[in-house]
């Protein structure tokens, strides 16, 4: 309800200028149509799954007055066919990891379900943005990690100020995620654990699911441009759980000719627990109070005529585990590659290589090679997942026809192998290493 009244507060003025004939109220419809398909095989005794989703977003968005924007959209999903994805493997004894997510994981077998996803009014002027309401969100440890049939979304407010062409001042304030594959806009500490809580630091089954508290969780973000030069500062608190301070700086220098350009960037980023880590009960709580962890990653690269070459690396360490939840966006790190996260370690060293490749304006080819050495799976105090240091290839298509540019499509093939995979039991290869994994998206959008 007090969300309600927030947003009355807001609509007030906008009504109010409603009354003066000269301006003007402009409204366009928004259709965003995705259609999924995804599978997992395995060489070994696991259950193979695949699934089949679809979902369709429909709503309106509007100016009013050149100043005044207001947006809805309504977004229904459908189980066209896919196999028994919710039954546990009977090998391992663990639940799908990555079919489940294109579905309602709060209401696992429901075969159609739909939610409002997006509801918010901003006013802008040359220099300031304010909005509230359910949006999206794009940082560096809070964003959309769009890799299934809907994105994750954010309810709340957000401000910007934007002083000049170099600088840019930005915060938000978040009270619910909509987490995707769900239905429903949850409570910050309800939102974690949805995907999986691993294990806690004795060895045993994490038990902060439904008992982390947090009220909201915040960002604040500067940044800065000029000459080929970017750099952001933020900070993320998510309250009573933790604190992550964030710097990245990107670079990019094009000769004269502008056939070759070359690529840098360095992040470093420091992380700490706050408050009761969630919980007061050591058992019950998300992050320990008493972590401290840093994180450095840098990468380096050229584009040249057709063809972008970057190879990218990371290093943490500290004491606990670098936690973020997953349902709160991807990790922010270069050496990421999609379908695999590398938060909930005490340490990690990765080293990736990207090679993209466009034969035309319509066609992106790439293939992504990443090493990541992470702590014994037997040591659950710095690797919560008990995920094996492993091997992962990536390997993409993405077009977008020239006739049809409302539509694109992209299809993604992943392979993972352990690096060692000696001693390693079911619980610790199912849904995490000796896979192929192959993603086809169809995208329609009119927004």
């Amino acid at each position: 309800m007090r969300f309600n009244a927030y947003l009355i507060l807001f609509f007030l003025p906008f009504l109010s200028y409603s009354q003066v004939k000269e301006n003007k109220l402009d409204i366009q419809p928004t259709v965003h149509w995705r259609t999924f398909w995804m599978s997992t095989s395995y060489s070994s005794e696991f259950k193979d799954d695949y699934a089949l989703g679809s979902s369709l977003s429909v709503g309106i968005k509007g100016t009013f007055s050149g100043r005044w924007k207001f947006q809805a959209a309504y977004r229904g999903f459908a189980n066209i066919w896919s196999s028994d994805i919710w039954e546990v493997d009977p090998i391992s004894g663990q639940s799908n990891r990555y079919e489940t997510g294109l579905f309602n994981y709060l209401e696992p077998g429901q075969d159609l379900f739909g939610t409002l996803e997006l509801l918010n009014v901003s006013y802008q002027t040359e220099k300031w943005h304010l909005a509230i309401g359910r949006m999206g969100i794009n940082t560096a440890w809070v964003n959309p990690a769009d890799g299934r049939l809907a994105p994750t979304l954010m309810e709340g407010a957000s401000a910007s100020f934007t002083p000049n062409s170099k600088w840019k001042f930005s915060g938000w304030y978040i009270n619910r995620f909509l987490v995707r594959g769900t239905n429903r806009y949850l409570p910050i500490g309800e939102s974690i654990g949805i995907y999986g809580s691993g294990r806690g630091l004795n060895g045993s089954p994490s038990q902060y699911v439904g008992n982390t508290q947090s009220d909201f969780v915040s960002v604040f973000q500067v940044d800065f441009h000029t000459k080929g030069h970017k750099l952001s500062l933020s900070q993320t608190l998510a309250q009573n759980i933790s604190s992550t301070f964030w710097a990245e700086w990107n670079y990019n220098l094009t000769n004269s000719s502008k056939e070759l350009n070359w690529i840098l960037g360095a992040q470093a980023g420091f992380q700490h627990g706050i408050g009761e880590g969630g919980n007061p009960d050591p058992i019950l709580r998300y992050k320990d109070p008493l972590d401290q962890n840093w994180a450095f990653s840098a990468q380096g690269g050229l584009k040249i005529k057709k063809w972008k070459l970057i190879s990218a690396f990371t290093k943490t360490g500290g004491n606990g585990r670098w936690l973020s939840p997953r349902e709160w966006g991807k990790d922010a790190w270069f050496t990421f590659i999609p379908r695999e996260r590398n938060e909930g370690f005490e340490s990690l060293t990765a080293t990736t290589l990207l090679a993209e490749f466009y034969p035309s304006a319509n066609w992106t080819v790439y293939g992504h090679l990443g090493f990541h050495w992470l702590p014994e799976v037997q040591n659950a105090a710095e690797n919560k997942y008990a995920l094996p240091s492993y091997r992962q290839i990536n390997l993409g298509v993405k077009y977008r026809p020239s006739s049809k540019p409302k539509m694109d499509f992209h299809l993604l093939m992943m392979n993972k192998e352990a690096l060692n995979a000696d001693g390693l039991t079911a619980g610790q290869r199912y849904n995490k290493v000796g896979l192929l994994h192959v993603n086809l998206i169809a995208n329609f959008r009119i927004q």
